[in-house]
């Protein structure tokens, strides 16, 4: 099927066929994001490249923040102490490839420190438009479908430092690439 289901983020349009997109596999369900190689191409490979090598497989959102965003793919959350999570990468970093595209609902973004070319495999989806972020942060993507697996998210009960409670994770099962439409 190559139309967009209902969950996909405001404004989205579909991919054009056979584009690679992402299927992240959450323990609250599916969101499958396109990318961005024409705005972000480093981004946009090193998503597929960790995706492609199970990186991304048994990691949390470990940070989520309604009207904001839900942030990922630190290593650290598979296994390290809650107050490690945030801190881990792929031991390597990305340079910023800023661009025009607005932080809108379902855009997906490259996190990092203070230092702008400090992205390496960390992420979040936008929940709601943050303009503040726009030119400050590499956007790659977007949601195609799923924004109501975001909303379950980031509505999830969360400590002070935003990370979902221990008995009710957001974690992303399975991270895997290929190729639109889905099969399904």
């Amino acid at each position: 099927m190559s139309e967009l289901k209902p969950t996909a983020a405001p404004g989205a349009t579909a991919p054009n066929e056979g584009d690679n997109v992402a299927v992240i596999q959450t323990n609250h369900g599916r969101i499958v994001v396109k990318f961005f190689p024409e705005h972000a191409p480093g981004h946009a490979e090193n998503f597929q490249k960790l995706a492609s090598e199970g990186f991304y497989d048994g990691v949390r959102f470990h940070r989520v923040i309604p009207g904001f965003m839900i942030q990922g793919g630190d290593p650290n959350t598979k296994d390290q102490p809650r107050h490690m999570h945030g801190t881990g990468g792929p031991g390597y970093t990305i340079n910023a490839e800023f661009n025009e595209i607005p932080h809108t609902p379902g855009i997906l973004s490259a996190a990092r420190t203070s230092d702008p070319n400090s992205a390496g495999s960390q992420f979040f989806l936008m929940h709601r438009t943050s303009p503040h972020l726009d030119r400050q942060y590499s956007v790659f993507g977007q949601v195609i479908e799923g924004m109501d697996v975001v909303e379950t998210i980031v509505a999830l009960p969360r400590d002070d430092r935003d990370n979902p409670h221990e008995e009710n994770p957001a974690i992303m099962e399975k991270v895997s690439v290929t190729t639109w439409p889905l099969a399904d």
